[in-house]
């Protein structure tokens, strides 16, 4: 990420991987979210390693189908929205991006409406 450097102390955990789920980069905070499991030294692996079953079956299929997968979670009191979507560069599917968000409790939703 270093072409990009603002993406470093951005709010949200940024992972990237490539087709077969290979990391290719991690900012700050997905290397401080991932810790306990080695943090930015985890680039060069596979994270399919550091999925247990079902979620690594789940993973896979993500990588395979090109979906995008996207839910909340709760952890340590804080809910997170996780947003794991297929990247592309020049029209070639090149792997995935997953961006965890720290987001309210409540929060307000808006209908906007042409």
């Amino acid at each position: 990420m270093s072409e990009h450097p603002w993406v470093q102390d951005f709010v949200g955990a940024v992972t990237v991987s490539d087709p077969n789920g290979i990391i290719l980069e991690m900012n700050e905070k997905s290397g401080r979210s991932f810790q306990d499991q080695g943090g930015r030294a985890l680039i060069g692996t596979n994270m399919l390693d550091c999925h247990p079953e079902p979620a690594r079956t789940k993973t896979r299929e993500l990588l395979d189908s090109r979906r995008t997968n996207v839910y909340t979670i709760e952890k340590r009191g804080q809910k997170k929205l996780v947003y794991q979507t297929p990247w592309y560069q020049d029209g070639q599917y090149r792997g995935f991006v997953e961006l965890v968000l720290e987001i309210p409790a409540e929060m307000p939703h808006f209908v906007r409406e042409p």
